[in-house]
């Protein structure tokens, strides 16, 4: 937070891997409000459009979209400077941004081509800011940092890096005369591919940057046998990520080859615990499951067994709630996710979708069902809890209809209760799983693995005396 102008408005450019959840973590996380811009189909489909347009997210026409038809070329540029311009102007008052300068979600472990859209848009945000007296603003890099980022309640670090100040004096007058006038007129060329081109080594450094999953992973195992070894324990994500990427640095000579993809890593060090890593994943673990020696697999604390129990207990109380409201939302997700052909990136978009609007749209519906449910079969409710809901403030007509009308209202929060309890059984569960799955490991494989550390371990020491 203290690598946000508290001063001026800011433009977040980071990678884009996670769909829709990119920018929400990164609204969350930022103490600015936001003004919003996003692909020209977020308000014209159904249902989301009808949220989007009261957002007042402005649509941006991509060229991938122009290619695909449904608008000429001419209308997309007036929208796009429409929107650009209204964006700008948001930006430019003091208020945050995001935006990605890739231009699309993608499943690769490193950053593809920039688009010029977020250069331009923070461009005119400047003419707009210095025309008006007012203080400029930034292009702010935000690293988005996801354990694995389509699973359930994964890990997730928002990391703000020091501002990217803009070339003040290299606005063109022409440009601040325009944008005065809410007239969208495009930034020098030199101007915004030198911007574009500067921006991309500041986000470099808080991307994995790999050439692989895999090398990412051997990153963050080797950072985890490391720790142990100087005994300064990674118990959280942020101080993993950190660690991980100063591994990846010492081993990494450049940034990125002449396609502007990191050059793979040939280093005996970094295959053996590409290895190692891909052994662990086979049975779901990571570097998080070895001992504290760095040379097995851990055991694991028993006691983490009995609140396991007992969330599943709690869990189990509020499971017909949980059925009732939540589990169509599960479905459709998991049915829409599984079946879009836009990659992995895009499972998480759908998801989320289905998560909010479901609650919206459908709750309302539900606690009709809960309220009807717990009506027709008061009778055996009232002789488990000695308690007749429908009976609450009497036995009247009216008071019958007003002990259903709160029944109706309390299915609400219990709806809720049941969702935040499922989230805090399912990171037992998880862990319930990896313990598990380290004790069912065959002596084969434990022993293949305690071989491969000890080797692994001995390299790092070798090479951490030269």
């Amino acid at each position: 937070m203290e690598n946000i102008p508290k001063d001026r408005g800011s433009l977040c450019a980071a990678w884009h891997t996670n769909g829709l959840i990119d920018p929400l973590g990164i609204m969350l996380a930022h103490p600015k409000e936001f003004v919003m811009g996003g692909r020209h189909d977020l308000v014209t489909r159904p249902v989301l459009s009808f949220w989007t347009r009261r957002l007042a997210v402005q649509p941006v026409v991509r060229k991938a979209e122009l290619l695909r038809g449904g608008c000429s070329e001419e209308e997309a540029t007036n929208l796009n400077g429409r929107s650009l311009i209204t964006l700008a102007s948001g930006i430019s008052s003091g208020f945050g941004c995001v935006l990605f300068p890739e231009g699309t979600s993608h499943d690769l472990p490193h950053m593809i081509r920039f688009r010029t859209g977020p250069m331009r848009t923070v461009l005119a945000a400047a003419a707009i800011a210095k025309g008006s007296g007012k203080n400029c603003p930034v292009l702010q890099p935000v690293g988005l940092h996801f354990r694995v980022r389509h699973h359930y309640r994964t890990d997730m670090w928002v990391e703000f890096s020091d501002p990217y100040f803009l070339p003040e004096d290299d606005i063109p007058e022409d440009l601040i005369e325009a944008v005065q006038k809410r007239e969208w007129v495009e930034p020098p060329g030199d101007l915004v591919r030198s911007l574009r081109d500067g921006l991309r080594p500041q986000l470099l450094p808080i991307t994995p940057n790999a050439s692989s999953w895999d090398e990412h992973g051997a990153f963050h195992l080797i950072a985890q046998l490391e720790s142990r070894k100087n005994k300064r324990p990674l118990n959280t994500w942020r101080k993993e990520v950190l660690a991980a990427r100063e591994v990846r640095d010492r081993f990494q000579t450049e940034l990125e080859g002449e396609d502007s993809k990191p050059v793979k890593i040939e280093h005996p060090i970094v295959d053996a615990a590409k290895e190692i890593h891909s052994q662990l994943q086979r049975r779901k673990l990571d570097g998080r499951d070895l001992d504290a020696s760095g040379r097995k697999l851990r055991i694991g604390n028993p006691l983490r067994g009995v609140g396991f129990c007992i969330k599943t207990s709690l869990m189990a109380a509020l499971l017909p709630a949980f059925l009732l409201s939540l589990s169509p939302q599960l479905i459709l997700g998991r049915f829409l996710g599984d079946r879009t052909d836009e990659g992995v990136d895009a499972r998480t978009t759908y998801q989320f979708l289905a998560a909010m609007f479901g609650s919206l749209l459908l709750w309302p519906f539900f606690a009709l069902i809960g309220t009807w449910m717990v009506w027709a079969n008061s009778g055996s409710i009232s002789d488990l809890l000695s308690l007749d809901a429908t009976a609450m403030f009497g036995g009247g007509q009216t008071s019958q209809i007003l002990s259903l009308v709160v029944l109706y209202v309390v299915m609400f929060p219990l709806f809720w209760l049941s969702g935040r309890m499922f989230g805090f059984w399912w990171d037992g569960y998880v862990d319930a799983r990896k313990a598990f799955s380290r004790l069912s490991a065959g002596s084969q494989y434990k022993q293949n693995l305690e071989q491969r550390l000890q080797a692994l371990s001995s390299e790092l020491k070798s090479f951490s005396k030269r």
